[in-house]
């Protein structure tokens, strides 16, 4: 199932969050290379997970990690703005406008939990009124990308072959989400009943759902 958590109440699944963290470290820092930072519990963490984002978190029936995605408004610090600015024309900042970062998939998820971390964020789009989100990606996720039926328009790149660094824009079309849900083998009602039950007006330390 999905869910949809803001950083200040990750504490309420801390075996969740945990592994997410753990997970990332594993997949960000042991298996692709990437120069992030783990603290004295493995955890990969950044000073945008300080910033109360909110994490779209596939968890498995087993109640682990199987995948999870983390969104902060352009209207405030992240990263596609503090560093990769020099791969677009200019900030990028609009309430209409969200990034999103730290794609991770645990070393035990099945085929379709990318498919169902996008759907996830087409349910933040519609929930929030977002049209487009932003984020940077590798070369080894446009693949991934193409298979699910959600490839970005790519605003900027750098690097070439597997080093290659892009800043992407996603819109979330119906025909989009028809196919992330055949994908994801997630029902369009299923989806949002789990965005719903989340998100009922306000949640507490979180952001007010306008749609």
């Amino acid at each position: 199932m999905l869910r949809y958590l803001y950083g200040t109440e990750l504490c309420k699944f801390p075996r969740l969050a945990r592994q997410m963290f753990h997970d990332r470290a594993d997949q960000f820092k042991t298996r692709l290379g990437w120069d992030v930072t783990l603290n004295d519990a493995g955890e990969e963490r950044d000073e945008y997970d300080a910033i109360n984002p909110l994490y779209v978190i596939w968890e498995q029936p087993d109640g682990s990690h199987g995948g999870s995605m983390r969104f902060l408004p352009t209207t405030g610090p992240v990263m596609v703005n503090d560093h990769f600015g020099h791969l677009t024309t200019g900030p990028i900042v609009s309430p209409l406008i969200w990034e999103c970062t730290r794609f991770c998939l645990s070393r035990e998820a099945g085929p379709m939990v990318a498919a169902g971390l996008m759907l996830g964020g087409g349910e933040i789009m519609m929930g929030f009124s977002v049209k487009h989100f932003v984020g940077v990606f590798d070369a080894r996720m446009v693949r991934i990308y193409r298979m699910i039926g959600s490839s970005p328009e790519v605003l900027g790149s750098e690097g070439l072959g597997r080093n290659k660094i892009s800043v992407g824009l996603w819109e979330f079309t119906p025909d989009a989400q028809a196919k992330v849900a055949a994908r994801a083998g997630v029902t369009p009602a299923q989806s949002r009943f789990w965005f719903d039950h989340s998100f009922s007006g306000t949640r507490p330390g979180g952001w007010a759902r306008t749609g």
